[in-house]
C-alpha cells in the first residue's frame, strides 16, 4: 500500500479469520499489524461482502438470519395493504421484494443442514399464506398443496436450480472463466459400453479433507449436474434448459 501511495483506514477496514468450528487445535488471531505506523486491526466475527454475511466458521447462520429478518419486514408491510391487492399483484410483489432476497447468492447455501434451510422455508410458506389469504389457508392448514398450486420451488430445489443453471452456463461459455475452469467433462474410457455413452457428465473431484469444502462450487456443481436427467443435461439453449430443469425439480419436490 505504501508503494501505491495508499493508507489503510482502520475505521473502515475489516478482516475475517476463518477457522474450523470443532477443532481442539484451533488457533486465534487477536489483531493484525500492518506496520509500525499503522494501527492494529481487530478481526471481526462477521463481515459483509456484496450483500453476503460471512462468519468465522462459514456456516452462514448470520446471513440466513439477516435474510429472514429482511423478508419478514417486507411481508409485514405487504400484509397492511393485502386486502387492496389482486392475486397477480401479490405474486409480483412477492417475487420482487421477498424471493429476490431468498434467491440472492443462494448457491452458497448448498449442503446447509435442514434446520438452517427450514428458516428460509418458513419465509416462503408465509409468502404463500399472504398470496392466498387467511380465508383460503387457515392457521393450521398445510402450505405444501398451495405451494404446489402456486408453482413455487421449495428452498432446497431453488438452490439446486441456481447451481445447475450456473453449471450449464459454464459448459456453454456463458459464465466467467474463473468458474468454468472448476468444471471438467468426465473422460470416457477407451473401451466404452452402452452404459458409458453419456458424454454430458462432469468429473467429480476427490473428497476433500474439510467437510465444508464439499459445499463449494467445484464439488457441488458436478453432484447437482450429474443427478439431472439426460434430456435436461443435453439442452442447448438456456430457455429450454431452465424450463426442463424447473419441471424436473418441481416433480422431485412434490412427488
Amino acid at each position: 500500500m505504501v508503494m501505491n501511495r495508499l493508507k489503510l483506514n482502520p475505521d473502515k477496514t475489516e478482516f475475517l479469520a476463518v477457522q474450523p468450528k470443532n477443532n481442539f487445535h484451533s488457533w486465534s488471531l487477536d489483531s493484525l499489524n500492518l506496520g509500525q505506523t499503522e494501527e492494529p486491526i481487530i478481526p471481526a466475527t462477521t463481515v459483509k461482502s456484496l450483500g453476503v454475511r460471512f462468519d468465522m466458521f462459514l456456516n452462514f447462520e448470520d446471513h440466513i438470519s439477516a435474510t429472514v429478518q429482511e423478508c419478514n419486514r417486507h411481508l409485514r408491510n405487504l400484509r397492511v395493504i393485502a386486502s387492496k391487492l389482486s392475486f397477480e399483484l401479490k405474486r409480483q410483489l412477492v417475487h420482487c421484494l421477498v424471493f429476490s432476497k431468498l434467491d440472492y447468492c443462494n448457491g452458497i447455501l448448498y449442503g446447509q443442514p435442514e434446520c438452517s434451510l427450514k428458516k428460509l422455508q418458513k419465509v416462503q410458506n408465509s409468502c404463500v399464506r399472504f398470496l392466498f389469504g387467511p380465508k383460503t389457508i387457515r392457521k393450521w392448514d398445510s402450505v405444501t398443496p398451495f405451494l404446489k398450486k402456486a408453482h413455487f420451488l421449495p428452498i432446497k430445489q431453488r438452490i439446486d436450480f441456481k447451481i445447475g443453471l450456473t453449471a450449464f452456463k459454464c459448459l456453454n461459455n456463458l459464465a466467467p472463466k474463473y468458474l468454468a475452469d472448476y468444471l471438467t467433462i468426465k473422460s470416457q474410457p477407451t473401451k466404452t459400453l452402452r452404459t458409458c455413452e453419456d458424454y454430458f457428465l462432469l468429473d467429480v473431484p476427490p473428497v476433500p479433507k474439510l467437510k465444508r469444502t464439499e459445499r463449494s462450487f467445484r464439488y457441488s456443481a458436478p453432484q447437482v449436474w450429474n443427478n439431472l436427467p439426460y434430456e435436461v443435461r443435453t439442452c442447448s439453449e438456456v430457455t429450454s434448459f431452465k424450463r426442463k430443469l424447473k419441471t424436473h425439480l418441481f416433480t422431485e419436490a412434490f412427488m
